[in-house]
């Protein structure tokens, strides 16, 4: 049993089994993956980043390119596109996410050997493998053509520089060697830097704001280097990161000058098509009552495809039944063509700026508190054929009880992984003064991420998977143990 537990090979092949579960029981698709497989498609066909609008083939900028890129690279692979090929687009991903495990159990030793308290770095290593190679939640995503797995991926690569780069700072602050990490600060920092900018880059070309990771490790080790006079190295570190985060974004960024004849870096703030209106209004109305993913269900995830019938919106939506009838009124001249018009939508800012003026609160702050429990909190089971519905228990037990335990499960297990990453976290800062500025790096992190999460106008809880690498290399230093002779790995 020891040996179970102690050998790499175990905890990859229980992981590779659950995400080959995942993948072959319950493969799944999204609104999404058939954008990127077009995309994708044209690319490597056409050689253009184009989708067909109005029966042309158009130029698009409303997805970063980094994964129609992979998806291309498996249909060329492969001599497969679109639905034919996703079952080796699933496989490739289960390739990446068992490296992802990896990368995060270095990072758990990595920060056990930061707070160089004694006790064991194999111990914290294994745990941390078996944690991410067991965790559901990124294990499902595996079994379907989104972001998430790759984004999650890069995270951790970037976050294990940037831990490693904090390691480094400390040792030019404080030179005398420690019994177990030991490292040129000024040599390495040369090392991690770029490593850390160019991970955190090609996390961007999947998703957009990976690069608010370098902005919380920037300000997370801004509080140790200030107050050593060290701003120069804090400059260095800055530059250092940026150009090299800056690196792979610039043949998007030539593309992007060539084809609209504008600079630009990351994908606009609303991902439309040519031709479509940005429903400002709308998405202003919702944030003033919308905090959880099913309601998108209900009204913008059919624009301009279906009908919207008032009755089904919650009535937290509406301050008054005269209210309620102003956006019946709206929905009615919408349901006639299905097509979303300017009038409608500045309609719809008009009644968000007055809610927003009668509850400011409700508005700016409990609206996204809500966002940001039900982001953390969800069972986190989008993929899977069960309602997700925790509440109310009795009456959803009595309904479908198999359906309901799962649900439950799956709740109280993420429950578990946040849970793990709370107290580890807590147990790293009680232990060394060392570790602290990569925790509060790390915590910067989540809040500015979740934070972001609250404003967008679709809150889904998959955005938040790219955390759990944080969550579960935190938790597995619970399992270190105290002072004693050190193994090796």
């Amino acid at each position: 049993m020891k040996r179970l537990f102690s050998r790499a090979v175990f905890p990859l092949a229980a992981g590779l089994c659950l995400r080959l579960f995942f993948v072959l029981k319950f493969p799944a698709n999204s609104g999404d993956t058939a954008l990127y497989e077009e995309i994708a498609t044209n690319w490597l066909k056409h050689h253009v980043y184009a989708m067909d609008v109005h029966g042309s083939l158009t130029p698009v900028d409303l997805r970063m390119p980094g994964y129609p890129a992979f998806l291309a690279l498996i249909y060329a692979l492969t001599g497969r596109t679109g639905e034919s090929a996703r079952l080796w687009v699933m496989l490739a991903q289960i390739a990446v996410d068992l490296f992802c495990c990896l990368v995060i159990a270095a990072l758990a030793a990595a920060m056990f050997m930061l707070a160089d308290k004694g006790g064991s770095i194999k111990r914290v290593f294994n745990a941390a493998l078996w944690l991410a190679s067991l965790c559901p939640f990124t294990a499902n995503y595996t079994a379907v053509l989104l972001t998430e797995t790759m984004a999650t991926f890069w995270t951790a690569t970037a976050l294990l520089f940037l831990v490693a780069l904090a390691a480094s700072s400390n040792d030019l602050l404080f030179p005398e060697p420690r019994k177990r990490w030991e490292c040129n600060g000024s040599e390495d920092f040369r090392f991690f830097a770029p490593s850390a900018g160019l991970a955190t880059g090609f996390g961007t070309l999947f998703r957009p704001e990976v690069p608010l990771l370098l902005f919380a490790a920037w300000v997370g080790n801004a509080f140790l280097l200030l107050s050593h006079g060290k701003a120069r190295h804090l400059l260095r570190m800055i530059l250092f990161t940026s150009l090299a985060c800056v690196l792979p974004l610039v043949p998007w960024a030539i593309r992007n000058a060539l084809a609209f004849h504008e600079l630009q870096f990351l994908t606009p703030k609303y991902s439309t098509l040519p031709g479509e209106i940005v429903p400002r209004g709308l998405m202003a109305w919702e944030r003033t009552w919308l905090f959880r993913v099913k309601d998108c269900y209900l009204v913008p995830w059919k624009i301009n495809e279906e009908s919207i019938d008032p009755d089904t919106i919650p009535a937290r939506a509406f301050d008054s039944p005269e209210e309620k009838q102003r956006v019946a009124a709206i929905l009615e001249q919408y349901n006639d063509d299905l097509t979303w018009s300017q009038e409608e939508d500045d309609a719809f800012g008009q009644i968000a700026r007055e809610r927003a003026a009668r509850h400011p609160l409700r508005t700016y702050l409990w609206i996204p508190a809500l966002r940001a429990v039900v982001l953390w909190f969800t069972p986190r089971i989008e993929l899977l054929p069960i309602s997700g519905n925790v509440f109310p228990l009795a009456q959803m037990f009595d309904e479908d009880p198999a359906d309901q335990a799962c649900t439950i499960l799956l709740f109280f297990l993420n429950i578990v992984f946040v849970g793990l990453g709370v107290s580890g976290a807590a147990k790293l800062w009680r232990s060394s003064a060392a570790v602290r500025p990569a925790l509060v790096f790390l915590t910067i992190f989540i809040v500015l991420r979740t934070a972001f999460l609250t404003t967008l106008e679709t809150p889904e809880p998959r955005y938040v998977l790219v955390c759990f690498p944080m969550l579960i290399a935190l938790g597995a230093q619970l399992f270190g143990g105290k002072d004693g002779p050190e193994p090796s790995i």
